[in-house]
């Protein structure tokens, strides 16, 4: 099975690095799309589904996450994920950039979209109260409106965003990346930029803390306020993950895979593999098959 790359359509866009879909048109248009959006596709961008009305469930990272009416779905850039076409809710799906956050955090007040989905009790699925869901429904209602304009200004755009982000930020349910300082969640983003290309060479905590020139000490004190988990334990979560992600979206056998993530033979991959996720690689792989 190969799990197609997903790119942000900047000509769709007239070169606007964010864009709102009506979940409906989504369907739609499956069949005229170079992929299924109902089948597990990796973004280079940044997803926050709202569904007004309807549940189901969202596969994100291999895992169901179910929702309901008036539900918040957050995937971020690298992700991989799939629709739920089969109870086809209603709702709007508001994708962004990594450029867009960037632009904005230039511009304004903004929270910090740092990888939560390596914390060991991720939850990206979360239904605010009546009171914000119905501001947060107008508030995208507004960046549509202000994406349409004929002279649509990217400020506007920037601060209605931003109010959106506080206001869920201020509901969500406990949020560690609230308790670092903007020094420490440099570090932490720069751990996690760091794990990115270097995982497959060595899962040593204190090679990172040597690279990021920091104490093997602090860094384990930025990734527990950070995730709630040890460095050792955020690079074992990042490393899992992304095998699952190679296994289901390359295809690849264990054998390959056990060598381009630096282990000596495939069956210490095995082992690590299965004592993180309680089953072989080959196993996880062939549940989906064919999917």
């Amino acid at each position: 099975m190969n799990i197609p790359e997903v790119g942000f359509n900047h000509a769709k866009t007239a070169n606007h690095e964010i864009e709102i879909i009506d979940l409906e048109k989504l369907y739609q248009r499956k069949d005229t799309l170079p992929h299924n959006p109902s089948l597990p596709h990796r973004v280079n961008f940044n997803h926050i589904i709202h569904v007004e009305e309807g549940e189901g469930s969202h596969l994100i990272d291999f895992v169901n996450y179910p929702y309901e009416s008036g539900a918040f779905i957050f995937i971020q850039k690298n992700q991989v994920h799939a629709f739920d076409f089969s109870h086809k809710p209603k709702g709007k799906v508001l994708i962004f950039t990594q450029a867009f956050i960037n632009q904005a955090l230039a511009n304004m007040r903004l929270p910090e979209f740092t990888p939560t989905h390596l914390e060991y009790a991720y939850q990206p699925v979360f239904t605010p109260d009546p009171d914000t869901m119905s501001s947060s429904e107008k508030l995208l209602a507004e960046i549509s409106k202000e994406l349409l304009h004929q002279e649509s200004n990217p400020l506007i755009v920037m601060f209605l965003f931003s109010s959106l982000s506080l206001m869920l930020r201020r509901v969500m349910p406990d949020n560690h990346h609230d308790k670092l300082n903007k020094d420490q969640l440099n570090k932490f983003n720069d751990f996690v930029e760091l794990l990115d290309t270097n995982f497959h060479r060595t899962r040593d905590a204190t090679y990172y803390a040597d690279q990021l020139h920091t104490t093997y000490k602090t860094l384990n004190q930025v990734c527990k306020l950070a995730t709630n988990q040890t460095a050792k334990q955020i690079i074992d979560a990042y490393t899992i993950l992304e095998a699952k992600r190679r296994l289901v979206l390359d295809g690849m056998p264990t054998q390959q895979l056990a060598y381009e993530f630096g282990f000596e033979d495939a069956s210490n991959f095995v082992k690590y593999f299965k004592k993180h996720t309680l089953i072989t690689p080959s196993r996880f792989q062939k549940q989906f098959e064919g999917s």
